[in-house]
């Protein structure tokens, strides 16, 4: 179906989304349940794994279902996850100013795994052929794609996961050395709402940084950066440091970023932006030990910053059988596929599964009036159907789901990342559309046609 058109020429709205860095609690917990996930994968490719992590103060704990020939040693794959964010230091003190909320050093560590139920085993994969394995679990999954920037990301989420990312940069690479691993960010953009039902974002309307950072004026670079061997330098005073951030991540950011019409984000910044840096005070206290942290509450930080729809399903920690994960990854593919291919200007996919059973029970397909040519959302919905294969088993082939490169997804969002491939492991392959252009010529008897002439019942209910 499509959204009903209607006289909407002109108008518009504020929307805005938000995104965390690396270094938040949950998002820390979301790269130690990937990092577990990733080393089982590494031995063991049908690893099943349902990994939670949880960490307050010094401590860290994963618990979870895991059924895995790996090797596991839990205490290092945890240690050096947290070093890599940059937690080094963890003092009993919430007045401390050189504590940054966790050690990789002298954290505890703690484990509570088992085995994968074996009811879940037998209805889901025991004696099933690959492209035969069962859902992991029912539930509803969804996908989105829009034409407003050239990775198909909403631009609100898009800038607000890079400025993180920016944060983390430049703290890893020096230049505001100063930075700590915690932090939140929030855009928020004006939008009109085009009479085709597309958007089209007109400015930066507000942009929120709150970093974690040491002591203003006083913090020394060789007691702040482990390692350190270079010429001693002080931070800079709070003012100074909202400036830095200012011109070093936040206009570098936009500079970077690409809209549609070719031109970078910056263009829709200004003397209009309304900025809020660390706008509480100071943020020295931080990670754990300033807030605890779970796998799996960043959903919608992950996905696309409160556009589209989501069903819930958090990702990290799951292995491909999990279609929380997996179906979710194939639902963007699929409305990237429909927006880069030029059939509609904006989608959202949803899929639905029940536990044990490969076929997906639902295709849904909503294009917001946008669709092109003589197509309707219908159409789209059977194009859908004969070029994709969304059972468990085929999703996990088809974007190579049973390699290990899930630490990588775990921070900085799961969509609107640039694919590529290292050592033989293709990561946000899901990113990479596939070509739908043979269709945009087709009317709705065409599609038709081709649907029932093809062998898309083997894949799907109905």
């Amino acid at each position: 179906m499509s959204a009903t058109k209607k006289q909407n020429t002109g108008r518009t709205f504020l929307f805005s989304s938000e995104s965390v860095n690396e270094g938040h609690p949950d998002k820390l917990a979301d790269q130690v349940s990937d990092a577990v996930l990733d080393a089982c994968l590494t031995e063991d490719p049908k690893s099943k794994v349902a990994c939670e992590t949880a960490c307050k103060d010094n401590m860290v704990m994963v618990f979870g279902e895991i059924t895995t020939a790996a090797k596991l040693d839990y205490d290092t794959i945890v240690r050096k996850a947290v070093k890599g964010i940059g937690y080094d230091s963890f003092v009993d003190d919430l007045s401390s100013t050189v504590s940054k909320g966790l050690s990789d050093k002298s954290c505890e560590v703690l484990v509570r795994i088992n085995k994968q139920s074996p009811d879940i085993a037998g209805g889901v994969h025991v004696g099933k052929d690959e492209l035969d394995v069962g859902a992991g679990d029912q539930g509803i999954m969804f996908g989105y794609a829009s034409d407003e920037t050239a990775d198909c990301m909403p631009l609100t989420i898009l800038i607000a996961t890079r400025l993180g990312k920016k944060l983390t940069d430049v703290r890893k690479n020096g230049l505001l050395w100063w930075l700590r691993p915690d932090g939140k960010t929030q855009v928020t953009i004006e939008y009109k709402e085009n009479d085709d039902g597309s958007v089209e974002p007109l400015k930066i309307h507000t942009v929120v940084i709150s970093t974690q950072h040491a002591e203003p004026s006083k913090a020394k670079r060789s007691e702040e950066v482990a390692g350190w061997k270079g010429a001693e330098a002080v931070a800079p005073s709070f003012n100074e440091m909202n400036e830095l951030i200012k011109q070093q991540v936040i206009i570098k950011c936009l500079e970077e970023i690409k809209l549609k019409n070719g031109k970078p984000a910056l263009s829709l910044y200004g003397d209009h932006t309304h900025l809020h840096i660390n706008p509480s005070g100071k943020f020295i206290i931080g990670g754990p030990q300033g807030d605890a942290g779970l796998t799996g509450r960043k959903i919608i930080i992950d996905t696309y910053g409160g556009w589209g729809a989501h069903g819930g399903g958090a990702f990290s920690g799951k292995d491909p059988t999990k279609v929380d994960r997996s179906a979710a990854y194939i639902c963007r593919q699929m409305a990237k596929s429909v927006v880069k291919s030029g059939l509609a200007k904006r989608a959202l996919v949803q899929l639905s599964y029940a536990i044990g059973f490969p076929k997906p029970l639902s295709l849904f397909v909503e294009t917001y009036g946008t669709e092109q040519g003589a197509l309707t959302a219908s159409d789209i919905t059977n194009i859908l159907k004969i070029e994709f294969d969304a059972r468990p088993g085929a999703i996990a082939v088809s974007l190579a789901l049973r390699e290990p490169k899930y630490q990588e997804t775990a921070a900085y969002g799961h969509f609107g990342r640039e694919p590529y491939t290292k050592d033989g492991i293709k990561f946000f392959e899901w990113e990479n559309p596939k070509s739908l252009d043979k269709y945009k010529s087709l009317n709705s008897a065409q599609v038709t046609s081709q649907l029932t002439s093809s062998n898309y019942l083997t894949k799907w209910v109905d």
